[in-house]
This record gives C-alpha cells, sequence and structure tokens, in this order.
C-alpha cells in the first residue's frame, strides 16, 4: 500500500508555510506522494466549509513543493478541467513534471459546483464532453511531435508543443469521481482511478464495474491503478471516514488493501495547521508502517 497526504490547500489555511512544511515532513516520513484540490470561488460546500478563508491554486503550491522537495510525488485530487485551456494546462504541467524530474500526477475530473462554470463562461451541461475532449489535447500535446486536433472545441495542427513531460509516455491522468461516467472515462482512457471517501462494500461494486469497463475497452486493471481520497474525520455528511486511532485505520486500510487498492491519499478535513502536522506524524509513524507503507 502507497500513502498519499493532502497538502489541504482547500481548508482555509491562514499560513501558506504550513502547507509546504506539510509537504517536507511528508518526503522525510516516506509518503509517495502529496495532493492538492481545485475550486476557483468560496461557494457551495466551499463556503460551508471555510467561508472567506484561502484556498490556493493547486498547481502554484505543487510547484513551490517541488522546489522544496526531491523525491515525493505531486498530485492535484483533482484538477477541474473544465475550469483549465488545455493547451495552457498542457504548458504548465509538462513544466512542472520537468522542474520536478517527472514527479506529477494529474488528477482530474468534470466538475460538479454550476456557479464557476457560469461565471468561467463554460457550459455545465457539457463538462463531460469538454473533459474527454481536454484528456486527448493533453495527450496528444504531450507525445505527438508535431500534435494535432480536431474537436467540438479546441482545432490545431502545424506547431511543435514544448517542453515534452519527463515521464513517458506522458504524466498520469488519474480520473477522479465516483459517477458511472467517471468510471467508463478511467477505463477508457485513464492511468488511474480515484473516487472519494466511499465504505469498502460500495467499492467492490464500483471496481468490478470499472474492470468490466476496462475489458471492454482492451485494458485491464493493472492499466488502472486505484488510489482512494480519504478523510480521518469531519468529512461531508455521507462520506465513509477512516477516524483518529491507528488501531481503527489500519485494519480500514487493510481492507481497501485487499480490494486491491494501490494508494490511500489521507485528507484530513481541517485549518489547524499543527493538528495537520500531528495526523501526518501519526499516519507515517503508526500506520504506514503497519499497512507496508514505506
Amino acid at each position: 500500500m502507497k500513502f498519499g497526504f493532502s497538502l489541504s490547500n482547500n481548508q482555509g489555511i491562514e499560513d501558506v508555510q504550513a502547507i509546504v512544511r506539510l509537504a517536507i515532513r511528508a518526503e522525510e516520513l516516506g509518503y509517495d506522494s502529496v495532493w492538492t484540490s481545485d475550486h476557483l470561488f468560496n461557494v457551495g460546500h466551499v463556503f460551508e466549509r471555510i467561508g472567506d478563508r484561502p484556498y490556493y491554486d493547486p498547481l502554484t503550491i505543487l510547484t513551490y513543493v517541488a522546489a522544496v522537495t526531491t523525491r515525493i510525488r505531486l498530485g492535484t485530487s483533482v484538477l477541474v478541467l473544465p475550469y483549465h485551456h488545455p493547451m495552457r494546462l498542457a504548458k504548465a504541467a509538462a513544466t512542472l513534471d520537468v522542474l520536478s524530474g517527472g514527479r506529477v500526477i494529474l488528477g482530474v475530473g468534470v466538475g460538479g459546483v454550476e456557479r464557476e462554470f457560469k461565471a468561467l463562461g463554460t457550459s455545465y451541461a457539457e463538462r463531460g464532453a469538454i473533459t474527454d475532449e481536454t484528456i486527448a489535447i493533453l495527450q496528444a500535446l504531450w507525445t505527438q511531435p508535431l500534435p494535432s486536433h480536431e474537436g467540438r472545441f479546441y482545432r490545431f495542427s502545424g506547431m511543435p508543443f514544448s517542453p515534452k513531460p519527463v515521464q513517458k509516455p506522458h504524466i498520469p491522468l488519474v480520473i477522479g469521481g465516483a459517477s458511472r461516467a467517471a468510471i467508463r472515462r478511467a477505463a477508457r482512457v485513464g492511468n488511474g482511478w480515484q473516487p472519494i471517501a466511499m465504505p469498502p462494500e460500495v467499492l467492490r461494486e464500483h471496481l468490478d464495474y470499472l474492470a468490466a469497463q476496462a475489458r471492454a475497452a482492451g485494458r485491464t486493471m493493472a492499466d488502472i491503478p486505484v488510489s482512494v481520497s480519504m478523510p480521518l474525520q469531519g468529512g461531508r455528511a455521507g462520506r465513509y471516514m477512516l477516524g483518529l486511532d491507528p488501531a481503527d485505520i489500519v485494519p480500514r486500510i487493510q481492507t481497501f488493501a485487499n480490494l486491491g487498492v494501490e494508494t490511500v491519499v489521507i485528507a484530513p478535513t481541517t485549518s489547524d495547521a499543527q493538528a495537520l502536522m500531528s495526523y501526518l506524524e501519526m499516519i507515517g509513524r503508526e500506520v504506514m508502517p503497519a499497512c507496508g507503507g514505506q
């Protein structure tokens, strides 16, 4: 089992350097990855959680973290693809992959806050189609010597694109979300699948569906490693939580490992920087060794 930790850029932390310290300490403790989240406005469930306190940009945070770490992987959980111009995103992500020596994981999803789409002038109803086309563009720009694309929303050809990512064939694209559409997208084009906080029995059903869709797409589950983002406590209503006692956390994580989950991303829901560091330390010292983590 691999362990990731959410840097909680979405929790309203006033001291942004506390987020950086979490990443540095996560690397020291042997975590495999750190993760950031993506929203533009403090609206809906985000406002309910943090009010008008800071929600930091995910790629900017990861770029800073890349400069003060050497090994730990840098993930987004998840970027809302319709919020990002695909060519600009391809450039930024590839640049970060080069700067970090090939450590980027791009978790991506369709989004679900309609007011943000309206503010951006982006179609909420077409967010699935926009996401699919953006994924195709990212793959083309990152892999083709002279990329071209003829789609519904974007068209280009005849222009070299650089830099290419360090990782080959390209930066891993992990599909976030638990809807049937998200699972089908992961089966078709994902380099991984990452749902959020579901009980093991529900996850088992979703994994069966993912396996069937992967077979239909000519792929296997080995092509689509599964990671799960899990709160410790205080998550949104109805979400599965790991708890705060290692004696409870270890068997719960082992249950997910037995289902074939490769990575658990610990995602505490607090803006208390000291508590976050305490949770990071507790998982690193008491849970990871018991679960076969690094």
